[in-house]
């Protein structure tokens, strides 16, 4: 039995959140809104500090509500009318009145949006001024993982990275603790009632998705594959759909997983769409979901919050490939082999920023994760030894973790410099 079930259950509560909007400027919004609170009047001077992969997955997505892209947005909406109480929905009340007034700020050039070189992992740093008073929020590590504030110098808050932490250890990272057996156990074993929450992410996710296919938003990726006769074809679809949406910034939340909404969307849909075609129990579905949500937040738990390789295939569409063995009857050898066979065949998708095109490599995820799955279900394994496998899942995750942070530290420099020039 697993060890600790209800920690399990506060991994999922804590990584499995409405996101709306792409997470990196949306995360920066929510920075932008708690200095401006702090600050308790009108900014007149905003400088903002990020990492390189923020900068990156910033740079070409749009923005909700908007016909606009990127952080500069983000930001000066979030002056206008960002609430950090809505969290990573922080921009939810965005209109065409606050749209105009947040392009004023940006034609004032009152904003300015500066690399941090020096910064490792996910950095965010707001300087919000209003005359001689300022205020300061720094976040790390996570997209909501406020560890600094401060007004007019004087420190308001600091946690040093305690307060997300038990025992020592950021309550994301926790999952290291356990292992695909542990999760599998998890899944079979929990009470519903536990995890009836990831419910209201499949609702979530296929309401977009469905938006994406009808509206035919985006560049056509979903509306291309829309094949309701092939259920691999229209968990594509939807999935792609879903993506396109987000990233062209229609106003509807998806539901994340380990901090992406992306993520959330390779986790969660084939799975449904799978178990829907199936006419499995909503029981099995959201079980299958569940397990699918624990693998990819694993994975990130090892590769890092952003990182070069893409999350949505080396991450999420991993833990949907051990969903989907699961839901279609999977052993606990066949789901660890679901997980080898998807890591053997997607482990070299980089991340090149977050935008419309992202739509594409999630449905190359979920076909990839179809097949890991379906190859896995029927005993067909890529052998272990063969380049980064190893005997177990496990070991496997932490290789592919040591490709993206030791073997391609200096990818997402290189990524940056091509995207900014």
């Amino acid at each position: 039995m697993v060890k600790d079930y209800n920690l399990l259950v506060d991994i999922l509560k804590d990584q499995v959140v409405p996101a709306l909007g792409c997470t990196e400027p949306t995360a920066v919004a929510y920075a932008v809104a708690k200095a401006k609170e702090i600050l308790g009047e009108a900014v007149d001077k905003l400088d903002i500090y990020v990492d390189k992969n923020i900068l990156k997955n910033g740079k070409e997505v749009g923005i909700p509500g908007t016909d606009k892209k990127g952080i500069l947005t983000a930001a000066a909406l979030s002056v206008v009318v960002g609430k950090s109480e809505y969290r990573l929905q922080v921009l939810k009340d965005v209109s065409d009145k606050s749209l105009k007034c947040a392009l004023n700020l940006i034609d004032r050039n009152i904003i300015k949006l500066n690399l941090k070189k020096d910064a490792r992992g996910l950095y965010i740093e707001v300087i919000a001024r209003k005359n001689n008073n300022f205020s300061r929020v720094v976040i790390k590590n996570s997209h909501l993982n406020i560890v600094f504030m401060e007004k007019n110098g004087k420190c308001i808050f600091s946690k040093e990275e305690k307060n997300d932490k038990v025992d020592g250890l950021a309550l994301k990272d926790r999952i290291k603790e356990f292992t695909v057996e542990e999760f599998k156990d998890f899944v079979d074993n929990i009470s519903y009632e536990k995890i009836r929450f990831i419910e209201d992410g499949i609702n979530m996710n296929e309401k977009i998705g469905k938006a994406g296919l009808k509206l035919d938003l985006g560049i056509g990726i979903g509306h291309l594959f829309n094949d309701s006769s092939s259920v691999g074809q229209y968990a594509k679809a939807i999935t792609s759909a879903a993506s396109e949406a987000r990233m062209s910034g229609y106003p509807l939340p998806v539901m994340s997983s380990a901090g992406s909404g992306n993520h959330g969307l390779v986790a969660i849909l084939p799975i449904a769409v799978m178990g829907e075609k199936m006419k499995a129990d909503r029981d099995k579905i959201v079980r299958s979901v569940a397990l699918s949500h624990l693998v990819t937040i694993y994975i990130k738990s090892y590769t890092g919050a952003l990182s070069p390789v893409c999350g949505c295939g080396v991450a999420a569409g991993v833990g949907a490939s051990a969903g989907l063995s699961y839901l279609t009857g999977g052993n606990l050898s066949q789901i660890k082999g679901a997980i080898k066979n998807m890591i053997a065949g997607i482990s070299g998708m980089i991340c090149d920023g977050a935008k419309i095109g992202c739509s594409y490599k999630l449905a190359i995820s979920v076909n990839a994760a179809l097949d890991a799955a379906n190859m896995a279900n029927k005993n067909i394994f890529i052998p272990s030894g063969d380049g980064i496998l190893d005997e177990s899942a496990e070991k496997t995750i932490q290789n592919l973790g040591r490709v993206s942070v030791e073997g391609m530290s200096n990818t997402d420099g290189v990524i940056l410099d091509l995207m900014m020039k």
